[in-house]
Parts: structure tokens; sequence; C-alpha cells
């Protein structure tokens, strides 16, 4: 089949892959521009551009998806289906109904829970047990059009946002292939989403990211694990902008202590009183250093029991 993909982000390269390896030929890859990086600000292309680079595949990189200019690069594809996976940008309807079948997105979770642009962070924030993969035949709405096939994991405790993305990606993969393999056998089941069912995933922010002690122990490892690689939980030691790396919750006995405050401090790790129980923090990046264990922070630095963090 002859594809036009879209996509941007690491997660969307194993997607591309997975198509060039079954042997679709994938006529034009379409992703965000280049973009500055690092101290030197040097222009980086994204992943997936990188990929397609690797196999000879043209790129376009346009400004607007909704001007002639683009409409018509995209005509001059002749694709049959256009591939979506974390491209980035909406899509006018005349694009979406420019190939034969369509466009299929693959968005990382279990429609129609958790639209938007950042499902797998928020999936971990909202204790969910389990998520997965759902491919969908886009419209006009935001992740709104009908569902094709689901696959879904289950989230572990020890799950990161980075932990989980990486299962997703791979998981992607193999959910786009069976998609397209049922779309040329002619068997899909389009099934129409219950907008009741859903909720918005919106992106993340360092003001997501802003921990608040109010909250349960529960709810605060959730976010420390769903912010684990970016952009880290977050808090205020001192005056300075402390990322908590890992943390777990600590039954404690209820009693009234101002929330935040660092209650205990051991030799590999300190304890912090929560809007319910409290959690034990095990690894921090302090503001001006590097990540690392408590243990390793204490050989040459103190953390004051009794002081609140905020």
């Amino acid at each position: 089949m002859k594809i036009v993909f879209m996509g941007t982000p690491d997660f969307s390269v194993p997607c591309l892959e997975a198509l060039i390896e079954a042997d679709h030929t994938v006529t034009l890859v379409v992703t965000q521009a280049d973009k500055p990086k690092g101290r030197g600000h040097k222009l980086t292309p994204p992943p997936v551009k990188e990929c397609a680079m690797k196999y000879n595949i043209p790129v376009f990189q346009p400004e607007k998806m909704k001007d002639d200019a683009s409409f018509k690069r995209l005509q001059e594809a002749e694709a049959d289906l256009f591939v979506v996976v974390a491209y980035g940008k909406i899509l006018p309807e005349r694009v979406l109904n420019l190939p034969k079948y369509g466009c299929i997105n693959v968005h990382a979770s279990l429609l129609p829970k958790y639209r938007g642009a950042a499902p797998i962070q928020w999936s971990i924030i909202g204790g969910e047990s389990s998520t997965g993969v759902t491919t969908m035949q886009m419209d006009v709405g935001l992740d709104t059009g009908d569902m094709l096939l689901k696959r879904e994991i289950q989230i572990e405790d020890t799950d990161t946002g980075e932990t989980l993305h990486d299962k997703l990606s791979v998981l992607g993969k193999d959910v786009l292939l069976e998609t397209i393999k049922a779309l040329e056998e002619g068997s899909l089941k389009p099934e129409k989403q219950d907008d009741s069912l859903s909720c918005y995933a919106p992106m993340i922010d360092k003001n997501t990211a802003k921990i608040d002690f109010s909250r349960s122990a529960e709810e605060i490892c959730r976010l420390i694990r769903a912010m684990n690689s970016y952009p880290y939980a977050h808090c205020e030691y001192e005056g300075k902008l402390l990322k908590i790396i890992e943390a777990t919750p600590e039954k404690v006995e209820t009693f009234t202590v101002e929330n935040g405050k660092i209650l205990g401090v051991k030799n590999d790790s300190f304890t912090v009183k929560c809007g319910k129980n409290a959690i034990k923090v095990t690894a921090i990046q302090v503001e001006g250093k590097k990540k690392m264990s408590v243990s390793e922070y204490l050989k040459g630095n103190s953390i004051a029991e009794g002081v609140i963090l905020k």
C-alpha cells in the first residue's frame, strides 16, 4: 500500500520503521520543523525526519497544513492512506479526505478515554491500572474518530512516563500493522466513540509537574512517576528548585503537621508529609546539580528535617 506517514517524536519512529519493513511504500514523510537544541542551539531534525533520511524517503516539513501548497504536495504523493502518529498538527478536512482510505491515527490510550496530547502521562496520574493503543479513523474532531483496533497493557506500579512511552511505542507498531492488514482484507469494523466516557489529556508542562503536598501520597507518587523523565515533578527546598525523581508512599500516623514538612532524614531517603500519609524520597535533582540518589547526595550535602517543601 502507498502511504504518507505523518509523525514527529521518538514515539512515532517504530511505526514508520514497521511500515518500511512490512514492504509498504512510504512515498512521503511529513514532520514538524527542525528545532534548536542544546547549549549551542543547533538546529536538530525531529526523530522521524532522521529515520526517513536513513531510508531515503522524501521529507516534507510544512509550516501550515491549511494552505494550497501543502495540499498540492500531499496530492503529489499519490498515497492510498495517510498514517498519523504523534504528528502534532491539526489536519484540515480536505487533507483527511484526500487519500482513498482516509487517515488512520495511532493513539496511545484506550479511547474514548484520554483524548489529547499527553495520554501516557495522564493515565498514570489518573491511577489507571491499564492503558493501551487505539487505531482510529481520523475526523475533524480531536481524537473523536471511529475506533478501529485496540490493544491493552497493564500499568505496573513501577512504570514511569518514560517506560510506559516505550512500551506503547512498540505496541503501536503492531496494532498499526494489524489495522492495515484488516483494512486491505476488508475486515475492519469501525466503532463509534462514546463521548460521555472521554476525558481530556492536555499537554504536559512545568506547571503540571508542580507538586501540591496537600494531595495524598499516592497521588503525588503517581505524578512523580508520570513526569519522569520530563519535566520531572518538582517543588522548592529553601528557595531552590528540587526535582523529585523517585519516591514511594509511606503510611504515617495521623497528626497535625504542615503538608510538605520533612519529617525525617535517613542515609538513603527522606520523608515528606502529604495531605494523606507521606512520601519516601529516594532520588532527587537539586538545582545546579545532576540527578542522583538521596544517599549519594547526602555524602556531600545535607537535607534538614523540619524544612517545609513548597
